[in-house]
């Protein structure tokens, strides 16, 4: 093991002074929090998305392939190829139960096999968005009967059945711009050398998710 090996993100709480919520909207808010970085130090405002979190799912066939679905984003006004993804926006839903529904939502699959592909905050300078991304093999369909009815962009979704190697190589030429699909192609090309046997399982802990270390003036932390 080289001496490098093993290196991992920390919490790291910083002396909180104010917070407020300065909008409030149907999915996020956008909070301002004045904080210093020492005790002593000058204080420092920052403006962040509370955001509920979120999984995205890298669907593979038993032929080795995975599952783009091209979705229309108005931000970018673009159509991207992505993995099927979504909020976890249930009252009380898990990653892995908000994973399943996603993935018969917008892929019309079920799937037995379940591994933790990567854990990422999106865009960490200013977001909490927190993404658990999962590998899921032994996929079945949904019933018709059964199937999700989607509305609005969803409606427009077109699905493709793509070799690894193939999305790997969007990636690396910039013909695929999707974080979660970029990161979990490479994850699972990186994870194929060893079949997959070193990915953790669907229940991993991320003791790091939904954390609100904040200290008060009073020093108190919640």
């Amino acid at each position: 093991m080289s001496e490098n090996q093993g290196f991992a993100d920390e919490q790291s709480p910083r002396r909180l002074l104010d917070s407020s919520v300065v909008y409030s909207g149907p999915i996020w808010d956008v909070v301002s929090e004045k904080f210093t970085l020492a005790d002593d130090g000058e204080p420092l405002v920052r403006d962040y998305i509370r955001h509920p979190g979120a999984v995205a799912i890298l669907a593979m066939n038993d032929a080795g392939q995975v599952l783009l679905i091209n979705q229309y984003r108005h931000p970018v006004r673009m159509t991207l190829w992505e993995i099927p993804a979504g909020l976890l926006d249930v009252e009380g839903e898990d990653y892995l139960a908000g994973a399943v529904r996603e993935l018969a939502e917008e892929a019309d699959l079920v799937a037995e096999d379940w591994n933790v592909l990567a854990d990422l905050f999106l865009s960490p300078g200013s977001s909490r968005e927190e993404l658990r991304i999962y590998l899921a093999r032994g996929l079945h369909d949904v019933p018709a009967d059964e199937r999700h009815e989607r509305f609005h962009e969803e409606a427009e979704i077109k699905m493709m059945w793509v070799d690894l190697d193939d999305a790997v190589t969007a990636v690396l030429e910039g013909r695929m711009h999707s974080p979660s699909a970029a990161a979990a192609v490479l994850a699972a090309a990186a994870a194929r050398n060893s079949g997959y046997a070193n990915l953790r399982p669907a229940d991993a802990p991320w003791p790091e998710h939904h954390t609100e270390h904040h200290t008060w003036p009073n020093g108190s932390v919640r």
